[in-house]
Order: C-alpha cells, then sequence, then structure tokens
C-alpha cells in the first residue's frame, strides 16, 4: 500500500478492515484531524451501532472520521469537503484504500445541507474551530430532515466553546482531550412519533 508523501504528516485508521492505514495531512488553515486517541474513544462508543449505518462526515478534510466508520462496517458515508485540494485529496484515499460506499461532494456543508435530504444514522460534526458554525450546521442537520429518530452526532469542538445545540439532541457521552471537548449526541426518536 503506497505511503502518504514523506513531506507531510498523516492520521493513521485505527481499527477495522483498514487498520494501519495512513491518510496525508495537507498543511491547511483549521484542518486538524481527530486524534487516534480521540477516534479510538468514539468508535468504541459507536460499536453496537456502526454495523451497516449510513454517515454524514461534515467538514470531512482528511476524511478519517468518515474512512474509520467504513473501515469498522458502516455501510456508506457522504464526505463533504469545500477546499477543492482536500475534497480530491480524499477522492484518492478512497480509490487508493479501495473503500466501498462512499461518496464526496465538493461545496459548503451548510448549502450542501440545503438540498433535499437522505437521513443519515451517524454524522461526524467538526467543522474548523475558527469558523463557529456548530449551531448553523446542527440546525440545518434537525430542520432539514437529515436525522433518522435515533442518530447519533459525534461533536468536536473546542473547550470554550459553549453550543447550543437542538433540544431534540441529548448528550450520550462525551470526554476531553488537550484544548478538545468531543461529544456523542442521540437524536430524541419520540419527536418523530
Amino acid at each position: 500500500m503506497p505511503k502518504p508523501n514523506s513531506g507531510s504528516s498523516s492520521v493513521r485508521i485505527v481499527g477495522g478492515l483498514l487498520r494501519g492505514s495512513r491518510l496525508a495531512v495537507a498543511d491547511r488553515d483549521g484542518l486538524r484531524p481527530t486524534p487516534d486517541r480521540v477516534r479510538e474513544t468514539l468508535f468504541n462508543w459507536l460499536a453496537p451501532v456502526i454495523a451497516g449505518a449510513r454517515c454524514l462526515d461534515l467538514f470531512a478534510g482528511t476524511g478519517a472520521l468518515g474512512i474509520e466508520a467504513l473501515s469498522r462496517g458502516a455501510a456508506s458515508c457522504i464526505f463533504i469537503e469545500r477546499d477543492r485540494t482536500l475534497a480530491q485529496d480524499l477522492r484518492d484515499n478512497l480509490a487508493r484504500l479501495q473503500v466501498q460506499g462512499a461518496r464526496v461532494g465538493e461545496g459548503d456543508a451548510l448549502g450542501w445541507l440545503a438540498q433535499p435530504a437522505t437521513p443519515v444514522d451517524i454524522v461526524f460534526l467538526d467543522p474548523p474551530f475558527a469558523a463557529d458554525l456548530w449551531e448553523s450546521a446542527a440546525q440545518a442537520l434537525e430542520q432539514g430532515g437529515w436525522l433518522r429518530a435515533g442518530a447519533l452526532v459525534y461533536v468536536e469542538s473546542d473547550q470554550q466553546s459553549v453550543l447550543r445545540l437542538p433540544a431534540t439532541w441529548t448528550l450520550h457521552r462525551e470526554g476531553r482531550a488537550g484544548a478538545v471537548r468531543f461529544a456523542l449526541y442521540r437524536r430524541d426518536a419520540a419527536r418523530d412519533a
């Protein structure tokens, strides 16, 4: 399996069929892939529900979260990335790793969420911290019909951010790593009944 360019940093897939595979990390402002230890914790939380799940990786960057999900048995993942070069790098990595069930959408995540929805089971919501897009993306997911009843939404933010997320989302699990807070929310299934 080809290795990323030696001049760049990389992130490792920590579990599943692609365990040990590396993804190159481009030098871009705001791009900070979720660390291995945090991804391991997240996917331990998701282990009971990841098999066959339909996922959405907003603000995909390297695509490490969505690729990790596919590696661990998710049925599909849509990756949304507005940076053209990062989106192409993601397509190249998906092809190199022969990942099935992946689709890359190139464009602004909020604009993309304005289109007719295909509800998903798991969303990875990890925007560039400086952009402060958590609340607007969360509202677009909720109001746009993107979340199935009982869907899980992973939110990664800096510890100082106070997020006002939809009332239909209940905190399921959370952790901290350095200056980062990571949390998994469950969408209240009773709201759709």
